[in-house]
């Protein structure tokens, strides 16, 4: 039997699976598909290397091309040392608001829309509607370039895709691309007195953190005041920081976390560039003078491309249409957009939420941006159907 949800409903069945990115989604993965099953709609997986995750496309309606894609990542951040009032994993309402992990970033955006598939197929609509759950976005949008490869391959050219990460559903037509890197410095233990016996990896790489700060404020400088992100710039900064033994000893090892958040016009493997030259010249080789074994080793982990805009585009064109805004925006924030752009498809982010409330303790949306994204969904479902 066909099972029907409300987007209230919806969202408390998507909220309630635990599926920060250190976990499995197969749980809401199967969900999904069993009820797009129920009511006569084939989803298709496709598993990560393990078959641990999994990502889910799917198309209501014909199977014709010129249908529109709905994208939303199905993994969390963590809630792990968060001060919720509540329980992360349980839709709570207060004050006009749902709070709830994932609330707003982003698993309302597709409860709503696949709430409404009983109207979809109602509807008639000549255009199909294509869903496109990813995993891992969270830790890099791992998961969409395969999901993004087979809608390529096995569905019908869609005129537009709009991923649905919280903006209030605003129009946002640019985002920021992101590379996250892990350099590793090995040194030479010693006594922390004897400082010229050893090489201390925990001093070196604080000399490069201080680096990529450099190199962020020569951006700062150069930055153009008429970019619309926010900052107008690529940034540069370390994220987390792991080295040493015991205060007394000079640290064999240091590895830490850094990522480059950089715009459209920048080309962010010039600033590793930059960096490996300076790990090379300027540290490396005084490092083995004292300890031929020292070296600096940095290593790609994630490689999302930035987003740029489409001045006429299909996709913006369409949610201009739909919400009746003529502007634009850009965020600072990455996600899928730029892979779906990089892979030929017009598109566009629109959503509902606050990404100012992404990833914080209390995560919540407004009730009013849940109603106002049913109705984006129900007019595109018109427009579709016209």
């Amino acid at each position: 039997m066909a099972e029907t949800y409300t987007p209230r409903d919806m969202i408390e069945r998507l909220i309630a699976f635990d599926t920060v990115s250190r976990n499995s989604n197969l749980p809401l993965i199967d969900f999904v598909a069993d009820y797009l099953a129920g009511h006569g709609v084939t989803a298709t997986k496709v598993y990560n290397a393990d078959k641990t995750k999994a990502n889910l496309y799917a198309t209501v309606g014909l199977d014709v091309a010129g249908g529109v894609v709905l994208s939303g990542h199905t993994d969390v951040v963590p809630v792990d040392g968060q001060p919720w009032v509540t329980d992360p994993f349980t839709v709570v309402e207060q004050d006009g608001k749902l709070y709830g992990r994932g609330t707003s970033d982003m698993k309302s955006f597709s409860a709503i829309a696949l709430s409404k598939v009983p109207d979809m197929l109602a509807a008639g609509m000549k255009f199909p509607i294509h869903f496109a759950l990813s995993y891992d976005e969270e830790i890099g949008c791992l998961g969409a370039p395969s999901m993004i490869d087979g809608i390529a391959k096995h569905v019908p050219a869609p005129r537009a895709v709009i991923v649905g990460e919280p903006s209030m559903m605003n129009i946002i037509s640019a985002h920021k691309g992101i590379l996250t890197l892990k350099t590793t410095v090995t040194g030479r233990e010693a006594h922390s007195s004897l400082v010229e016996d050893g090489v201390s990896a925990n001093m070196i790489a604080a000399r490069l953190i201080c680096f990529l700060g450099e190199m962020m404020a020569e951006n700062k400088v150069k930055a153009d005041p008429d970019s619309p992100f926010s900052p107008p710039y690529t940034t540069l900064t370390c994220g987390v920081v792991n080295g040493g033994t015991a205060g007394n000893i000079l640290a064999r090892q240091c590895d830490f976390i850094w990522d480059i958040r950089h715009i459209p016009e920048d080309d962010p493997m010039s600033f590793v560039a930059r960096f490996k030259d300076y790990c090379a010249q300027e540290l490396v080789r005084k490092m083995r003078e004292i300890a031929p074994e020292a070296d600096i080793t940095t290593e790609l982990a994630a490689n999302v491309p930035a987003f740029k805009s489409e001045v006429g585009g299909e996709a913006e064109m369409l949610c201009k249409a739909i919400t009746g805004l003529n502007e634009t925006g850009a965020v600072s924030y990455a996600a899928e957009a730029g892979q779906f752009q990089g892979a030929g498809f017009s598109t566009v982010i629109c959503g509902p939420g606050s990404i100012g409330v992404a990833h914080q303790p209390n995560e919540y949306i407004e009730i009013s941006q849940v109603n106002a994204a049913e109705q984006f969904i129900l007019k595109l479902i018109d427009r579709l159907a016209e």
